[in-house]
């Protein structure tokens, strides 16, 4: 299970501090987002690679990338740095199905393709699962929504942690959630109950 945010510098402290050269800065702020790429890459390769891929190669592939091409990131805010690691990401992705498929030649279609997935993956977290377990206030005293989520998400116990991100974000139906977790459609519902139970508690921590 990966650790939440640490520290009380805020995103953009970090990235302004980044901006200035400091690599270290660099390195803190692109730690805030492991767990939300990570979330955003099982979802694809729960999608398009049945599995076979491991998120935290992909992410520790962004991290690589975002190290390199940070000079020419222009941005200031904390939307638009998750906005341009989700751009990272998917061309990171992009790169993986192509092995997976044996293909060489670089597809532009499919990275944006997969740039807009990874977009809908998090306004699903924003407007789906955290807008009904928060209150406003609550959002509006943390950073970028679905990034908090990510976090919270990888605390739950991993049966909790599954079953919502097989109904919420990949849009499973309960029989197709039930065949992948290998349960019951009446236990896969008891247990997604009792996932937004923990998750409504983890949030208002």
């Amino acid at each position: 299970m990966l650790s939440g945010n640490s520290g009380t510098l805020t995103a953009e402290s970090l990235l302004r501090q980044a901006h200035a050269g400091d690599q270290a800065a660099l390195g803190r702020l692109l730690e805030r987002y492991r767990n939300y790429l990570a979330l955003l890459a099982r979802v694809q390769i729960g999608r398009r690679l049945q599995g076979k891929a491991d998120p935290q190669d992909l992410v520790q592939e962004t991290f690589l990338q975002a190290h390199r091409h940070f000079p020419t990131f222009r941005g200031t805010t904390e939307e638009e740095l998750a906005g341009w690691l989700r751009e990272i990401l998917a061309a990171t992705f992009a790169n993986e199905l192509r092995r997976y498929l044996g293909t060489k030649r670089r597809d532009i279609r499919l990275e944006r393709e997969l740039a807009v997935e990874f977009d809908r993956s998090s306004r699903l977290m924003d407007r789906g699962l955290f807008a009904d377990q928060s209150s406003p206030s609550q959002q509006a005293a943390r950073h970028e929504e679905s990034v908090w989520l990510a976090d919270v998400l990888g605390r739950l116990p991993a049966a909790y942690r599954e079953v919502l991100i097989l109904r919420h974000l990949q849009e499973l139906s309960f029989s197709e959630v039930a065949h992948s977790m290998n349960r019951s459609v009446e236990a896969v519902k008891k247990l997604w109950a009792r996932a937004l139970i923990s998750l409504r508690s983890a949030l208002e921590v």
